[in-house]
């Protein structure tokens, strides 16, 4: 397996493509780009380190949901449950 240097993923959404891109970057040369900008700290231990389907799921929702912030033309596509399952 290739060894990788630690990165950021980006996600994009393209409006007019319809599509999302991923991209990873590295994090010293993001780090001016996203200071100042909107923060969403999600701490591993309020979810028992568990790094499960429930916690991808919250994840991918917290996900749209900021994208959509800034582009709420994706919002017409979006149908997920919004609350952690119970």
């Amino acid at each position: 397996m290739a060894k990788h240097p630690p990165y950021s993923v980006v996600l994009t959404y393209s409006e007019d493509q319809h599509r999302f891109t991923v991209q990873t970057v590295d994090p010293a040369k993001l780090a001016p780009l996203v200071a100042g900008k909107i923060e969403m700290p999600i701490l591993l231990d309020e979810h028992d380190f568990k790094l499960d389907d429930e916690f991808a799921r919250r994840l991918g929702v917290a996900m749209l949901n900021l994208i959509a912030l800034g582009q709420p033309e994706i919002k017409q596509y979006i149908s997920v449950t919004q609350e952690p399952r119970q």
